[in-house]
């Protein structure tokens, strides 16, 4: 925090420490419900969180509340969460008893508090810039994690396995997380909340690719009927969202 900038005080603080609570929820829900998704499955299952995104955003920004009333926002958001809802449901292994309902219940708050920690990161990120914002809601997320681990986890659990899977584990915190992140922050600086969310589209591929070849996870055809339905009705919503909207709200 030293160096040139705005001055970290309690408001710039309390602006960081308000996202830090949705991204904790998340952090956790989301490894809860790869216990009951795959990961490809899921990484199409959180492209919901673009339509949730700009649900929150609506709310947060009253000047964009005029897309609402247009069919393409309407339609997109239908079509993304019944597409979200047969991802998970069409699973090969799937039950249709509580276990179903409670994995999907689990992957949709993580997928809002995804959506709500997007839309609570513009203020601060604004006011102190995307990498110092950056490191001081990650470090609030990590303490308000520790006690959680400890009551819960096994804090002896990165000197009990092997330095390769250390070894990945600090490199996918420095690109999935860090560099992911703060480039995060620089695209809703330049094109807006909602807009930031719609190139993220593309992370199911890679996801699905990467889950196949390490994990062996494959998709049914209704899986992928339905994860169609989702990235359409998402890339729908976002195409209502005018540029001079997103400008106005990058001003406030």
């Amino acid at each position: 925090m030293f160096g040139e900038g705005p001055r970290l005080d309690l408001r710039a603080f309390v602006l960081c420490l308000i996202p830090a609570v949705p991204n904790v929820v998340h952090q956790i829900t989301q490894t809860i419900a790869l216990f009951y998704i795959g990961p490809g499955v899921y990484a199409i299952f959180t492209r919901s969180s673009v339509i949730m995104t700009a649900l929150l955003a609506l709310i947060f920004f009253p000047e964009e509340r005029h897309i609402l009333r247009q069919w393409q926002f309407q339609m997109g958001t239908l079509l993304g969460l019944l597409g979200a809802i047969g991802v998970f449901w069409f699973q090969p292994e799937a039950n249709t008893g509580h276990v179903a309902i409670r994995g999907l219940l689990i992957a949709f708050i993580a997928t809002t508090c995804w959506a709500l920690y997007g839309v609570l990161v513009k203020r601060p990120s604004a006011r102190l810039g995307s990498i110092r914002s950056f490191g001081l809601i990650s470090f609030i997320t990590s303490v308000l994690l520790f006690p959680l681990t400890c009551a819960f986890g096994n804090v002896a659990t990165p000197v009990e396995v092997s330095w390769f899977v250390n070894l990945i584990l600090a490199i996918s915190a420095v690109t999935c997380i860090t560099m992911a992140h703060v480039l995060y922050y620089v695209a809703i600086q330049e094109i807006g909340v909602a807009l930031s969310q719609t190139l993220q589209l593309l992370c199911p591929l890679g996801a699905v690719a990467l889950s196949a070849w390490i994990f062996g996870e494959h998709l049914t055809t209704a899986q992928l009927w339905s994860a169609a339905i989702l990235l359409f009705g998402a890339f729908l919503a976002m195409r209502v969202k005018p540029v001079a909207t997103t400008e106005t709200a990058e001003n406030l």
